[in-house]
């Protein structure tokens, strides 16, 4: 294969950028991700372990195979639209997930070394639409 700089190419070739990565709301990305759990929801999926006691450069690369993290990677438009791997402090940029919530979706304090998928759906849907209790307190004080 012989190297050649775009202007040498653009005088044999029409070369067109790559299509644009995919735009996505925070919103979007967190749906798109529970909606991948939910297509298997018997799926056992790998709990990391320990996430909360974790130094901080430990707990931003920590991952597990097949996570729910890894179920999000797998997905193409996710990864288009700027998914990198499967690593927590990856899912924390990604997803603009606090701390807090991430570690309520994938650590193995709330389930042990495994989850079901439709379990950890359920997770990911309560970081966008927040739990009912808290809705149902929020209106209660409000009014």
């Amino acid at each position: 294969m012989k190297h050649q700089t775009l202007e040498q190419l653009q005088a044999i070739a029409d070369v067109k950028p790559l299509a644009q990565s995919p735009v996505m709301t925070r919103r979007q990305r967190i749906e798109r991700w529970a909606e991948l759990l939910e297509r298997h929801p018997g799926r056992c999926l790998g709990a990391l372990a320990g996430t909360e006691r974790l130094r901080l450069d430990a707990r931003q690369a920590a991952r597990a195979d097949g996570s729910p993290i890894s179920v999000a990677l797998e997905d193409p438009l996710l990864k288009a639209a700027g998914l990198r791997n499967d690593t927590y402090g990856e899912a924390l940029r990604f997803f603009e997930l606090s701390d807090w919530q991430l570690h309520e979706i994938v650590c193995s304090c709330h389930v042990g070394a495994t989850m079901q998928g439709k379990w950890a759906a359920a997770r990911v849907r309560r970081t966008v639409n927040g739990s009912r209790f808290l809705a149902w307190l929020r209106t209660l004080l409000l009014h």
